[in-house]
Parts: structure tokens; sequence; C-alpha cells
């Protein structure tokens, strides 16, 4: 899979900072699956990791994920989007969970981001109508991050970025592992996950690059170690 290939490799980059998720051509951001496929899908097939274990790794990565989208994010496309960090979208954007209409239900995914991000009532709603829902609809509810104009989503994109690799990339990782580790288990135990990450970033030669950044006013030149 050719998203699986990109997305390793941009993993491995340690000049990578941020990845960004975009369609081509403004009309999707991505496609969902092939209808004829799950059409002819087994019942055992459903347990192999398939998409659900890209998103997950995409959900997982050490880089901050933004997820630009214009055009239609539908089916696994959404599920594509809710697996990133960031999600920016254009006015224009239309997101929606269908597969309901063809008898299955959402499964790269869909079924437990969507309700994380949104809440529990808005996402069965989402999925049990199976309605189509604009960037304006999606930031009300919260699930996108920033609305754009689609003149102004590369320049949104781009300065989202910028933002973020300012930052110190120890730090990303770990404050990413603490909220996606942290928010299935009891509050106790996501404090001591939150504890321990900062006691690893304490140890880093960024976080006394940055302190001292601050206290010199001057920018940090974070170095990952």
């Amino acid at each position: 899979m050719e998203i699986d290939t990109a997305f390793s490799d941009a993993e491995s980059d340690n000049e990578v900072r941020v990845i960004v998720i975009q369609g081509a051509g403004g009309k999707s951001f991505a496609a969902g699956a092939d209808i004829q496929q799950l059409h002819d899908r087994e019942a055992l097939e459903a347990l192999i990791p398939g998409m659900q274990g890209l998103y997950s790794k995409i959900e997982s990565c050490s880089k901050v994920t933004i997820a630009a989208v214009t055009g239609y994010a539908l089916g696994g496309g959404c599920e594509l989007a809710l697996a990133c960090d960031i999600r920016i979208a254009t006015k224009k954007a239309k997101f929606g969970l269908p597969e309901l209409n063809l008898g299955i239900i959402p499964g790269a995914g869909g079924t437990q981001r969507l309700s994380r991000i949104v809440g529990k009532g808005r996402a069965l709603d989402m999925i049990l109508t199976g309605k189509m829902i604009d960037g304006e609809q999606a930031e009300r509810i919260g699930l996108i991050t920033y609305l754009t104009d689609e003149e102004g989503l590369e320049e949104t994109v781009k300065k989202v970025a910028a933002d973020v690799m300012k930052k110190g990339p120890v730090a990303i990782q770990l404050v990413k592992l603490a909220i996606h580790k942290g928010y299935d288990v009891d509050s106790g135990t996501a404090m001591w996950i939150e504890k321990l990450s900062q006691a690893v970033v304490f140890s880093t030669e960024d976080k006394k690059e940055g302190t001292l950044a601050f206290l010199e006013k001057r920018n940090a030149n974070f170095i990952n170690r």
C-alpha cells in the first residue's frame, strides 16, 4: 500500500518533523474502500489489521500528523483524517461515515475515534444516519481543528506546521504518548504516564536548551535528544 510505504519513509526520516496528508486534485481527501472488494470479502478477512492497523500506525506516529481536507472525506477517508493529530478543512469539505448504507460498520477505527473526538451522541448520530457534514459543521462539533477557505488552506497548514516545528521533538513524542495512552485508563494511571513522560523529558538536552533559550530570550535550537 503506497500510503503505508510513504508514511514509513517519513517516519524514519530524522529531517521530517510534521507529516501532512492531503488529497490530490481537490475533489476528495481520500477515497474510501473499493465496494467490489467489500462485497467479495469473507468474515475472517475483517480480522486482519488492514486499514485499522495502518491508521493506528498513523495515530501513534512519533511525528505530528496533519490532515488537510478539501472535498470528500467519507468512510475510510474520514477515518484517515480522524487518525491524524490535527485536522484542517475547508468550508466545502464533506465528512461522513456512511458504511451502514452498505450493511457494514466503520472498520478502520471510525467508531472509536469519532466518539472520542466529538462525543458518543454525535458519533452515533453521524454513523446511524449516515449524514454528511460540511467544514463549518465539522468545526462546530469539534471534528476539525481549523476551518479555512480553499484559498487559505495551504497557508493555514504551513502556519500550523511552523508552530509545531518550533517545539521540542522529544516532548512532542511524549505528549502524544501521554494523551493517547492516558485517555482510556483511570486518571491515576494517566497521571503516572504523564509524570514518567515528564521525567524522561527532564533528562534530555532539549529540555536544557529550551529552558536556557527562554531565559536568554532567544529561539531554541532543539536537537531531538
